[in-house]
């Protein structure tokens, strides 16, 4: 290629036609992309349209969320029969379904989500994006639709229990592989980009605690109410169908994508470049040239344990973040009884708000703060310390004032020791899961970043099963 070459542009037909089948090569990080993005017509102002696609898709990743706001609803409706009668007496005693509700959504949620986010970090190079994502979307909406429908059919407590349980299964199943995919998607993309998902799933776990305050203030304690919230989730699933829709046609996302290649083109143009200039020693001689890095096979799978043991720290933090964080919250953490709420409205508040609204808001702003600023770096030693430190809130919890206790002194009794562990222990986990899964697909090369978003998926969903799993050995020790 001649220096004439330098001339044509990125989009020329003489650099696409050099670039032929390449997809991937080490050397594109060190490409200036700001000159790359002007040079395609791609100005900082494309860059806000992305996260609004991104992250309504990704509010769909708090299923569990919206399942804990319907809670009431479920154990009403799990009474015995013979019991209907004394329903207005507070103190009749749990039915059986009743009182193992909890531990039954817990396994039901938990497993399939491992499960099938880990079978989505093998069929995901099998079955295409589009696929996995808008499928599991639709599967997602049309069980809140039946859900929806079913509050206005009588069933037996049994049956009814059964058909829950079904769903919940459904609901994990499917949600898995929309969040293991979502991730994989988001890995394909700068860092920055992976805090609108985690932010969107922060964001449905503050309206699920709002609206279970304003279910408390209006006294919303019918069945009927909560067609509303479902149908609020049928909803939200069709906007996120919609932003996924778009999102494939926004110049910004088709510009990082593996399906439109203009910054392998870019890179095309400056190697051959490259090598046009190196090809001549001081003396005219022609150099060898065999040093140069060979390009990508496209045809090649990325292996997924190549890919773990480049992010094995990663993978390891986010697990543990929400191994600690889902050992305590919600089953140790709702138990907190407070002492300033006896006999006043404040009682009647004090978890909705100090457990469930402000984890969920200080979450949220974790969450967001890495699209601020990623520190420390993502070879940071600092980073494992900081997720290891994360284990000291497990005893503060614990000698909190939990009730029934039976073993463990209560130390911090007063609400505001509950209201400061609750602040420091909700924000570090939005902001050290969050960094987590930022930092995870860029430490492997980009070819490789989707299987990398899909096996960080993957910890965090072990992280999510694990905790819950240990949260009944925090119980008992208590």
């Amino acid at each position: 290629m001649s220096r004439e070459g330098r001339g044509h542009s990125a989009g020329s037909p003489t650099a696409g036609e050099a670039l032929g089948g390449v997809r991937e090569h080490p050397m594109l990080r060190h490409l200036d992309w700001k000159s790359t993005r002007q040079a395609y017509g791609f100005s900082r102002a494309d860059n806000p349209a992305l996260p609004w696609g991104e992250g309504g898709l990704g509010r769909e990743g708090a299923f569990s969320e919206l399942w804990r706001l319907h809670r009431p609803y479920f154990i009403s409706r799990l009474k015995d029969p013979e019991d209907m009668s004394h329903i207005r007496n507070q103190t009749s005693k749990p039915s059986y379904l009743q009182s193992m509700f909890d531990n039954f959504m817990t396994l039901c949620a938990m497993v399939p989500l491992l499960i099938f986010t880990c079978l989505n970090s093998f069929i995901h190079q099998r079955i295409s994006q589009q696929i996995r994502i808008s499928g599991s979307l639709v599967a997602i909406g049309l069980v809140f639709l039946v859900t929806a429908i079913m509050v206005k059919v009588p069933m037996e407590p049994l049956p009814f229990f059964i058909f829950t349980m079904i769903s919940i299964v459904f609901i994990n199943s499917f949600g898995a592989i929309l969040q293991g995919s979502l991730f994989g998607l988001a890995g394909l993309l700068p860092a920055s980009y992976t805090a609108p998902i985690m932010s969107g799933q922060g964001l449905a776990g503050t309206f699920a605690a709002l609206a279970m305050i304003f279910s408390i203030a209006i006294g919303a304690q019918q069945p009927e109410s909560f067609i509303g919230y479902f149908t609020t989730a049928c909803v939200a699933i069709v906007l996120a169908i919609f932003s996924y829709i778009i999102l494939p046609r926004m110049d910004f996302f088709r510009y990082y994508s593996m399906k439109d290649k203009t910054e392998y083109r870019v890179y095309n143009a400056e190697l051959e470049t490259k090598r046009d200039l190196i090809k001549k020693d001081e003396n005219g001689m022609e150099q060898n040239n065999s040093k140069i890095i060979p390009i990508h096979n496209p045809d090649e799978k990325p292996s997924v344990v190549a890919i773990f043991k480049k992010l094995w720290v990663m993978a390891l933090c986010v697990c543990f973040v929400f191994t600690v964080t889902i050992g305590v919250f919600p089953a140790i953490t709702a138990k907190v009884s407070t002492v300033l709420g006896e006999g006043n409205r404040w009682g009647l508040y004090f978890i909705p708000v100090s457990c469930f609204l402000l984890f969920n808001v200080l979450d949220w702003t974790g969450r967001s703060l890495t699209a601020l600023f990623t520190w420390p770096g993502k070879d940071s030693c600092l980073l494992p310390v900081m997720v290891v430190l994360r284990v000291i809130f497990v005893p503060l919890f614990m000698l909190c004032n939990v009730q029934p206790r039976y073993y463990l002194p209560v130390v911090f009794s007063h609400d505001a020791w509950y209201i400061v562990f609750m602040i420091f222990f909700s924000i570090s986990n939005g902001y050290l899961a969050s960094l987590c899964m930022c930092f995870g697909p860029k430490k492997v090369l980009m070819h490789e970043a989707e299987t990398a978003g899909a096996v960080m998926a993957f910890f965090l969903s072990l992280g999510l099963a694990l905790g819950a799993a240990i949260s009944f050995l925090f119980r008992i020790l208590i």
